[in-house]
Parts: C-alpha cells; sequence; structure tokens
C-alpha cells in the first residue's frame, strides 16, 4: 500500500490507478522499507511507452541505490558499585546520513530500557557526509545499539570481577526503567537461566587466554537480545463458500511475505479462528486492492496483520452462527448465539448443530464474507511490550593465525506466543547468522573519492556460508502476554540478531584478552596479542 500511494504521488495520479503486486518478495530485510528510485522509474517508462516495463537491478546496482545500515560511532558509559550496582548509564550514539536526507541509526534506544539503573542518558546525533542515504537493515539501531552497550557491560563485568552473567541479573528491570510502565510480559531470566544451562556457563573460567584446546585459545562469552513487540494499524476480509459437499475459505490482506513464513502462519491463524482444518484455507497476499496491512519491518507483521485476519475470521464465524440461530431452517434455531461452538466445520451447541455447507447453502449466492480492522489500543498506554533473550557463545582462536571460529552459539528468546515453531526456529537461526556475520565478516568499504561502495559483490562483501556456522542452538521459552495483542504474539524477525556480536566479541576477549571494539573483528586486529 505505502508503495502504491507513492507511486500515485509520484505519477500526480489517484491512488486507484496504481496497482502493485508482489507475491513473494523475498529476503527483504530492511531495504524494502522505502521505494527506491528504481520502483518510479519503472512507471514512468510503462506510462511513457504504453507498455509493460521490467527493471531489474544488477548485483552491483543493489549496492548504491538501495541503501544499506549506516555507519555508527558509540560511546558508552556506565557507572556501578563495587557490588554490581547500576548507578548511571550514557548511551552516545552518531550516525552518518546523506547530504539531501535525515536517516537516523537509533542506536541508543535499547540502552533506555534494557537495564535498571537511576540515571541513564542518550542521545543521537547525525553527520551529513556526501553519500548515499543509507537505510533500515535487519534490527535497525538494536543490532548495533547492543554491540556497544553489552560489550560495555562485559568490560564492567570484568573491571568488578564479577561473572558477565551476575552482573545482568543484579540489574535486572522489573519494570521499563524509562517510563516506568509494567511489562506486558518478559521472561528473561528464565532465558538467561536456560541458556546458561544449555551452554555449560558454569564451568567458563573468566581469566583471558586461561581455556585451551592445544594450540587454540578458548572464549565464552554472553550478551542480552532485545527488540520492542511492534504493532500497527492492519485490515483483513474473510470469505466462506460452498465447495461441492464442503466449504472452503478465502483470506486477504495487502501484507507481503518476505520469506518468514507469512504465509503459513496467517493460514493458522484463519484456520483455527474459523474452526476448519488448514487444507480448506487459502491465504492470499501481495496485492494493493487488497485491505491494507502494515510494511513487513518492525518484526509486526504477524501481530498486526496476524491480528486483523483473526478479528476477521471470528467477525465471520459469528455472522454464520447469528445465521444460523436466526433461521427457523436450521437445527440451532433459537439457540444462545454465545453458546454455538463453531470447530472442524460444523456449528453445534449440545447434540444440536449442522455443517457449515448447510448453512451456506440457505444464503444467496452460497457465500458469507466479513472485514475487519485492528488497531492498537490502550493497552500501549499501560506496559511496555517487547521481547528478550540471551546469547551465549563459544569462540576458538588459533595463537598462530589469530583465525576466529564460532563453534557453538546457544540463544533462548521470550517472544509471547510462538504461531510456527518451525518458521520460527528459521527465522531466529537466520537472526543468528547474520549477527554472525556482522561481528566477523561483514564490512562496507568505501572510497574516499567518490563515495561509492569499493566492495559491490558478494566476492568481496564477506557473508558467512555455512562452513563457517557451527552448532547453533536456538529456542523458546513458554511466554503467555495477555496485553501485548489479540493473538498474543511477539515479532521474532529481528531480535535474533540483537546481541550476538556483542557476545562473540565479549568470547574474543575471554579467549585472547584483546577487547575488540571496532566491528568485524578480523584476526589482523587480535594477532598481535593471541600469544598469552
Amino acid at each position: 500500500i505505502g508503495d502504491r500511494d507513492t507511486v500515485a504521488k509520484t505519477l500526480g495520479m489517484p491512488a486507484d490507478n496504481v496497482r502493485l503486486l508482489s507475491y513473494f518478495v523475498g529476503g527483504g530485510f530492511g531495504c524494502k522499507g522505502s521505494v527506491w528510485s528504481h520502483v518510479p522509474l519503472a512507471a514512468m517508462a510503462a506510462r511513457e511507452t504504453g507498455k509493460p516495463v521490467k527493471l531489474v537491478l544488477t548485483r552491483r546496482q543493489m549496492y548504491g541505490p538501495v541503501g544499506a545500515r549506516p555507519q555508527t560511532e558509540q560511546k558508552i558509559t556506565l557507572g556501578a558499585h563495587r557490588d554490581g550496582t547500576l548507578t548511571a548509564i550514557r548511551h552516545e550514539s552518531i550516525s552518518h546520513t546523506s547530504r539531501f536526507e535525515d536517516f537516523l541509526e537509533p542506536a541508543a534506544m535499547q540502552t533506555r530500557i534494557l537495564y535498571a539503573s537511576p540515571n541513564i542518558e542518550t542521545t543521537h546525533r547525525l553527520v551529513k557526509l556526501d553519500v548515499g542515504t543509507p537505510t533500515f537493515q535487519r534490527a535497525p539501531g538494536e543490532a548495533t545499539g547492543t554491540f556497544a552497550l553489552e560489550s560495555a557491560m562485559d568490560e564492567l563485568a570484568v573491571a568488578l570481577r564479577m561473572d558477565p552473567l551476575a552482573l545482568r541479573l543484579k540489574n535486572y528491570a522489573e519494570q521499563d526503567p524509562e517510563s516506568g510502565k509494567p511489562w506486558s510480559s518478559k521472561s528473561l531470566r528464565e532465558c538467561y537461566r536456560v541458556g546458561a544451562e544449555r551452554f555449560g556457563w558454569s564451568r567458563r573460567n573468566a581469566t583471558p587466554g586461561s581455556m585451551r584446546d592445544g594450540d587454540v585459545l578458548v572464549g565464552h562469552g554472553m550478551a542480552t537480545a532485545t527488540y520492542p513487540a511492534n504493532r500497527s494499524n492492519a485490515s483483513a476480509v474473510a470469505r466462506l463458500m460452498r465447495d461441492g459437499n464442503g466449504v472452503r475459505a478465502l483470506v486477504q490482506t495487502a501484507s507481503q511475505d518476505i520469506g518468514t513464513g507469512t504465509y503459513t502462519v496467517m493460514t493458522q491463524i484463519a484456520a483455527d479462528a474459523l474452526g476448519l482444518p488448514p487444507e480448506q484455507v487459502r491465504f492470499e497476499l501481495g496485492d494493493s486492492r487488497m485491505p491494507p496491512s502494515p510494511v513487513s519491518g518492525g518484526s509486526m507483521t504477524a501481530a498486526s496483520t496476524g491480528s486483523a485476519v483473526q478479528a476477521a475470521c471470528v467477525a465471520l464465524t459469528r455472522q454464520m452462527i447469528a445465521r444460523a440461530v436466526a433461521d427457523p431452517a436450521s437445527p440451532l434455531s433459537g439457540a444462545p448465539a454465545d453458546e454455538v461452538r463453531a470447530e472442524d466445520g460444523r456449528l453445534s451447541i449440545g447434540s444440536r448443530g449442522e455443517r457449515y455447507a448447510d448453512v451456506l447453502a440457505r444464503q444467496p449466492g452460497g457465500t458469507l464474507e466479513a472485514r475487519a480492522d485492528s488497531a492498537p489500543g490502550a493497552e500501549r498506554q499501560q506496559y511496555s511490550m517487547h521481547s528478550f533473550g540471551a546469547v551465549f557463545v563459544e569462540a576458538r582462536v588459533d595463537r598462530d593465525l589469530g583465525e576466529i571460529r564460532i563453534p557453538r552459539i546457544v540463544s533462548v528468546y521470550g517472544a509471547g506466543r510462538i504461531l510456527n515453531a518451525k518458521t520460527a526456529h528459521s527465522q531466529l537461526v537466520g537472526g543468528v547468522v547474520w549477527g554472525l556475520g556482522m561481528a566477523l565478516e561483514e564490512e562496507t568499504l568505501v572510497d574516499a573519492r567518490t563515495g561509492r561502495y569499493v566492495n559491490s559483490d558478494l566476492a568481496e562483501y564477506h557473508v558467512p556460508v555455512n562452513a563457517d556456522i557451527g552448532a547453533l542452538d536456538v529456542s523458546f521459552v513458554e511466554e503467555h502476554d495477555p496485553y501485548v495483542n489479540p493473538i498474543g504474539v511477539k515479532g521474532i524477525g529481528e531480535i535474533g540478531i540483537t546481541g550476538v556480536a556483542a557476545a562473540i566479541a565479549n568470547a574474543v576477549f575471554n579467549a585472547t584478552g584483546v577487547r575488540v571494539r571496532e566491528l568485524p573483528i578480523t584476526l589482523d586486529k587480535v594477532i598481535g596479542a593471541v600469544r598469552v
């Protein structure tokens, strides 16, 4: 919908004259949050030629006109008593933007809510440079910000000679330090406990360089993960139709699937609300003529679109029940509507009941339809809503070469109701892998003369491959949140990357005694000091 409106405004035509179709986006983590120049250019070319136009960017072009994560320079100040109690936190962040547009990387946002302290100060500033405008990249702000904050917490633990996990538990925020609101739910303590147990954190030696395997230095590090539980306005429509001797449902909303399983989980939500098996439900998205849903950003698709889908399907079910109890021809005629159950394709109360197909057979056209809108309510003013997690990492550093390997990562998350364990696990594994890339491999090199990216291809811009990834132990703790939204879910698309880079850096320090504060952590930054 946002892309449609932007194209319509650019071309000076009514929004209804523009139709945008995008059934499968692929991995659009961040860059799809804005309309880039090639989209209206393709529309303009089509209008001028009167013919369909296909515009495909090369890989090298993707590194320029489509933006990237901003560079940040962050300064953290922590004050604490000798027992580890934080007395002050200051987080200053400077990020770059272009000369012609302001884009801010909110790297200090998580610092406002993660740990209890009587004094918390954060600042964000921008530096305008002669480069292209940066953009959102997975967990914008939190990914970069948790690296700085969680590295600083590890440094404080070392200075206090305190276990890093104990330091975090010492300053556990029982309520939101910024707003004073209670959490809608928070399972971080349990994440710490389960993660530490699965990782074997109690066997860690705090002295850098003390754990070895032959000529390899072994280090253990950890960090906290967090991301806000966002939600926005969304709408959906649901239709129930006869299909031979049975029924089928069609549910539509103008959302998008960026490879995260939106088709799957929305089908599940709809089937559950309609009392039908998933194979009788078809979920459609990706067409701007469907009811509007928000951008797939801020980890809010499941919470926003899912709530609208549930609302539309519940409204459709209630409409079907109302028709049945008001129909003299129905076995349910005169029954209390609020006592009628809808499940397995059948309406029933006690021994009385009939199939959905029988109800539809008596409706004009054999079809029923309901549309619903869903939006955040007063709960946003009453509660602070975030997901939390804990990341534990083992790093192995070759004493002679400085080569860094990560043989295992254990991460545990509390993220409300998990709609689909398989797709949710995949989301978090992807986030952790990306966090490893952020920590050890990914680096954009800028030509100082032109402001263009030098390594604008996958040969020289390094990303993790299968050989780089060891054992990933990703799990959830059970968390019930009755306030966050009607379906009780928290977005998980971005929390997986947060905290990972810091946990790796902390593990590298535990292995080598070298504190690396600039990413990526490459062998040249540790090789001079690994022979401890």
